[in-house]
């Protein structure tokens, strides 16, 4: 009996514990107010020709193709419109998907010549591609006007802990080309554009994908977003230099994307543009771009998942209850009468049954089913 008492006491007081790290009544007076989801979309046709990898954007080859919206600022319309225009096609096969990229510039600067150097430290064009939908396990690629490029693999976004980036890991298949209508590095004479051309096998993209594909069936998608890193620059003893963007002190580059995120950071994957394949030839009619209906589901956890960290940097522990996050704030009616929260003291579970699947996402973001 003295034992039983003994472990009745220290159970009481493990869950006492538990209880103060958690405390009900300390709870965020109100959540921050995210940047609005509205990602750009894009309908990738087949190609209707062979595309020698030349980067050319030739019009026998691209022109039936459809450009992208112009890039905008990173933080949309509360950021200024970019004084340069970027845009890119889309296009693929049955070997790989083709980017066909055009960057207004009269001024081509480019000095790195090492692979898998860090690009963004200069002006570059970069894209990221997230195959399952689930912001993990996705890629990343830059290169730059001199045809130098990094290609790497990010296990989840930087935000979430224990994130893995392998600068090792490689498109294996890729091929790139880089066309310049000027010339690089020299001051004295003004350029008018650089573009690049990608080619990437099915099988590096679905390499790190939980959907197993050898190729993209009728109507998929997957997440891609694209990113132009364009830094101010004067000229000085005849090369150029980095300066400030006029108005600002501490030197910095513009960021300017297909689809703005609002979030100060380029690696927040629910806010990538969706990227949908068809297998009706480019120039032989339409597509619709349909929204997948799963993508509210997506958006109602994320926004929970965003309020669990709110809570636990006012609080220091997640919340127990689901109550705590204010899911009607954020979530249907029916979302929030179904959805379940199990926590422990470093991590935390939300499940959320939805049109015929059990949806979930934890504390280190993945969004599964």
């Amino acid at each position: 009996m003295k034992t039983l008492t003994i472990v009745a006491s220290l159970f009481m007081a493990s869950v006492a514990a538990y209880a103060q790290q958690t405390p009900a009544g300390n709870k965020p007076a109100a959540y921050e107010e995210h940047a609005p989801y509205a990602p750009s979309t894009y309908v990738c046709y087949k190609l209707p020709a062979p595309i020698t990898i030349d980067g050319k954007i030739s019009p026998e080859e691209w022109d039936a193709v459809p450009w992208t919206n112009d890039f905008a600022d990173m933080m949309g319309d509360k950021g200024p419109k970019p004084y340069l225009q970027t845009k890119v096609k889309m296009a693929h096969d049955d070997e790989g998907m083709y980017f066909a990229v055009w960057m207004e510039e009269p001024h081509i600067w480019a000095t790195f010549t090492r692979h898998d150097a860090a690009l963004y430290q200069e002006n570059a064009f970069e894209f990221f591609i997230d195959p399952s939908n689930n912001t993990h396990n996705y890629l990343e690629y830059e290169i730059n006007a001199l045809g130098t490029e990094w290609d790497l693999f990010l296990s989840k976004p930087y935000r979430d802990a224990h994130m893995i980036t392998l600068s090792n890991w490689e498109f294996l298949g890729m091929k790139s080309a880089v066309y310049i209508d000027g010339t690089v590095n020299n001051p004295q004479d003004r350029d008018k554009f650089w573009s690049v051309e990608i080619f990437i096998p099915w099988r590096s993209i679905y390499q790190v994908s939980s959907v197993r594909r050898s190729k993209p069936l009728e109507g998929d998608q997957i997440r891609v977003n694209f990113q132009r890193v364009e830094w101010t620059l004067d000229v000085r003893e005849g090369k150029y230099v980095k300066i400030p963007i006029p108005g600002e002190e501490r030197i910095r580059s513009h960021f300017w994307l297909w689809s703005p995120i609002e979030a100060g950071t380029s690696h927040a994957p629910e806010y990538w543009g969706y990227v949908q394949f068809t297998d009706k030839k480019a120039g032989e009619g339409t597509s619709p771009f349909v929204k997948n209906p799963d993508e509210d589901v997506r958006w109602a956890l994320r926004n929970l998942y965003f309020r669990q960290a709110e809570y636990r940097k006012a609080t220091g522990s997640y919340a127990t209850s689901i109550s705590d996050l204010k899911p009607e704030e954020v979530c249907t009616p029916d979302q929030v009468k179904a959805l379940t929260l199990h926590t422990t003291p470093s991590f935390y579970e939300i499940i959320l049954p939805a049109g015929g699947k059990t949806w979930h996402i934890g504390n280190d973001g993945l969004v599964w089913y």
